[in-house]
This record gives C-alpha cells, structure tokens and sequence, in this order.
C-alpha cells in the first residue's frame, strides 16, 4: 500500500464532505470582496477546544500533499488527509437568521460536542 503524495480532485460522494448550495453561494461572495480567485475554502480537523477537536474553515491558496479538492459549482473545497477522516459525510452549510449567522457543520463522525458547539469528540 502505498501513500498518495498528490492532490486529488473528486467530485461529490457520500464519503465525502458536503458543502450545500446557500454554503457556496456565500463562499463565492467572501471570494469576490477578496478579489482573489486563486483561493480554495480549507477545512480541517485540529486538536482543541473542550470536547477535544476543533473545526477549522478559513480560504488557503496553498495545495498540500494529500489534499483532497471538491468541487461544488466552482468553490473549491480542500481538506487535507489528515482531516478527511473525521470528516467523512460532513455537510456545510451556511445559516442566516436572526438568531445565528455563520457556517455550520454536521458531522455524522461527532459522537458528542460541547454545549457552545465550537468542538466535537
């Protein structure tokens, strides 16, 4: 078995993470007031926070080793090999409503996470 050192770009799958079309839509638009079409939207899993990993959403230009690149109506989505894992069958979506606005995560792969909802185990 070998290790793949090179990005790989998929499509949509059920193994894969989900970006929904209110999500991409609202990446397209940060992308626009960047002014920057060279950017891909990262999200990745790190040690963290009080249930012990932390999400991780911010635009990198960077492709690293392993990545793996979806696609969702031109938004490049990247997640890194590391991550993919505990991402698996994730979706993101974008919420905007008096209550609560930002991206959100659900995470079939979380079996708990904190009452501020910001980490998962």
């Amino acid at each position: 078995m070998t290790v793949q050192d090179t990005t790989e770009t998929v499509t949509q799958s059920s193994t894969a993470v989900i970006l929904t079309d209110t999500a991409a839509g609202k990446v397209k638009n940060l992308l626009e007031q960047e002014g920057r079409d060279d950017l891909k939207l990262r999200i990745a899993v790190q040690p963290g926070g009080c249930s012990g990993m932390r999400y991780q959403l911010f635009f990198d230009e960077r492709s690293l080793d392993g990545d793996t690149v979806l696609d969702f109506s031109g938004v490049k989505v990247a997640v890194d090999r590391m991550s993919f894992p505990y991402l698996g069958g994730a979706t993101i979506d974008f919420v905007d409503t008096i209550e609560k606005q930002g991206f959100t995560i659900d995470n079939p792969n979380a079996q708990g996470s904190c009452a501020c909802g910001d980490s998962f185990n």
